[in-house]
């Protein structure tokens, strides 16, 4: 899974770029891809889109027709950040650069007059003082920024990672701690607790998520992958999936969660770099990197 942030097909042309094999955007899956499911319910509405990277553009691609960025979407509203003059870097609007001057000043009074009727966080917040700020106006306002307390919109996380392993040797603040952050002032500027919905590992459904997409490539995939149908159901069952991760609290934690048929490798490549298991979240496999697990994996299915 990647960290998000960019469409399933940017992903897939990517990764084939550095794999050097042909990867379809229907074989990739991150964090905001169950987002997918939530069109029918938020096609036409508008919904704002936070995060680095392309968010705006995943969501259209999803097929949000109604949807910002929340750079575009804090543009329509003058001094909403008042620490922007501050800021010493400049975020450009995902605005059409044909529009003319009166499209534009429609375009403000449209969304200063449309109530936002959710917000999704697609991947890491690049700003969290306005991210922050911008989202507490929508949340308690009912959508519509300045106006008197409402009704709370709907607001979806991509994933609850509290940490996660950079180039910098200790680990970095992940979506999980941004959302902590958000809800902490959340609920202490409002009567009534943040409601949210995160998606991602370790909960359960990302891990059946994932075994349905794979049960659906099965006729594009090779047809000596140990399958087996499904006495009952006709429905062809994996014996074996495997969960590669680095983070136990995250990767380990939903593969147990997730049950039978997978089984966790821990790699000592990112968060986790104990020499033995995890005390609390034990992995079935302990190595030292990806290629470990996967030459493990290849012993393991052929027999050698």
């Amino acid at each position: 899974m990647a960290r998000g942030g960019f469409s399933e097909s940017k992903r897939a042309q990517d990764l084939g770029q550095i794999l050097g094999v042909n990867i379809l955007p229907s074989q990739v899956i991150q964090g905001h891809t169950p987002f997918k499911q939530l069109v029918n319910r938020f096609e036409n509405e508008l919904v704002v889109a936070v995060g680095k990277g392309e968010p705006a553009a995943v969501m259209s691609e999803y097929g949000y027709k109604n949807v910002l960025s929340i750079d575009e979407y804090t543009s329509y509203f003058d001094a909403i950040d008042p620490l922007a003059p501050y800021k010493r870097w400049t975020t450009k609007p995902d605005i059409d650069q044909n529009s003319t001057s009166n499209e534009m000043a429609k375009r403000k009074i449209a969304v200063q007059t449309q109530r936002v009727q959710a917000a999704f966080v697609v991947s890491d917040s690049v700003d969290w003082s306005r991210d922050i700020q911008v989202l507490c106006d929508i949340l308690r306002t009912g959508g519509l920024p300045g106006e008197e307390t409402g009704k709370q919109p709907h607001l979806f996380f991509a994933n609850d990672d509290l940490e996660y392993q950079a180039t910098f040797p200790a680990e970095r603040l992940g979506m999980g701690a941004f959302r902590i952050a958000l809800e902490a002032i959340y609920n202490r500027i409002h009567p009534i607790p943040l409601a949210f919905t995160s998606y991602g590992k370790p909960n359960p459904f990302v891990y059946g998520n994932a075994e349905t997409m794979l049960r659906n490539l099965m006729p594009s995939l090779l047809s000596n992958l140990d399958v087996e149908n499904s006495t009952n159901s006709g429905i062809r069952c994996f014996k074996t999936l495997y969960m590669i991760g680095d983070n136990p609290k995250i990767d380990i934690r939903g593969a147990q969660q997730a049950g039978d048929p997978w089984f966790s490798i821990l790699t000592r490549t990112g968060v986790f770099k104990g020499k033995d298991n995890h005390s609390e979240f034990l992995a079935d496999l302990v190595v030292d990197t990806v290629e470990d697990a996967v030459d493990f994996i290849l012993r393991k299915e052929c027999g050698s």
